[in-house]
């Protein structure tokens, strides 16, 4: 319930509403419209490579050698954006925040990106897509992406003065997640409309579990 309602003070009750999909609390760190179905890719890792593994020690002679590590770096971001656009992932989901050359290359290939989402955010996603987190390094640049999933719109989404991003998702299973937009007066009056709520679905839950049985 947390991850499928958003409070939203200083807006009366009656424009409380349902939308369809996730609205996610987040802006888009970039947003490149599309149309039609889209590929998503989650990830739960900075995508720009580190100039060694966790553990080792990276010695650089000369600023020359440096310059060119860089250099390295930046290309190897660079291909993996482009692969992403040749498999046509057009949002990337992330739980860390990536660097600004990733954001620049998500921009330049039409990438949308949301960044700093929640465990929870990212558990609930890939289990109504039935899609795990990818990891990009270690595999051929050459191999098909796999481990995407549907969406079937992704747009901003203002809440009062907050930028969200409003995503779709193709369910792999019966459920179709919808979020309410729960709005009041003030947060006092919103959290107790959504403890009130949460109560009444957590009820149906255990009469529909009966009724089953």
């Amino acid at each position: 319930f947390p991850e499928l309602h958003a409070a939203v003070p200083g807006l009366p009750l009656a424009s409380s509403r349902v939308l369809p999909g996730i609205v996610l609390r987040r802006d888009f760190a970039a947003y490149c419209p599309a149309d039609g179905e889209l590929r998503a890719l989650l990830v739960t890792e900075p995508l720009r490579p580190a100039l060694t593994a966790a553990g080792a020690e990276f010695v650089v002679d000369s600023e020359d050698r440096y310059q060119a590590s860089l250099r390295w770096i930046t290309k190897r971001t660079e291909a993996l954006m482009k692969h992403l656009q040749s498999n046509n992932v057009k949002l990337l989901l992330s739980s860390v925040k990536q660097e600004e050359v990733v954001i620049y290359y998500a921009k330049l290939y039409g990438v949308s990106v949301v960044e700093c989402l929640s465990a929870e955010e990212m558990a609930l996603i890939s289990e109504i897509t039935g899609v795990s987190p990818f990891t990009p390094f270690g595999d051929s640049m050459d191999r098909e992406i796999t481990e995407t999933a549907v969406v079937t719109f992704c747009q901003p989404l203002l809440l009062v003065s907050k930028r969200c991003a409003h995503v779709g998702f193709a369910s792999a299973c019966a459920f179709q997640p919808h979020c309410l937009i729960l709005c009041g007066p003030v947060d006092g009056v919103n959290e107790q409309h959504a403890a009130a709520l949460q109560e009444a679905f957590t009820m149906l839950q255990q009469l529909f579990k009966t009724v089953h049985q």
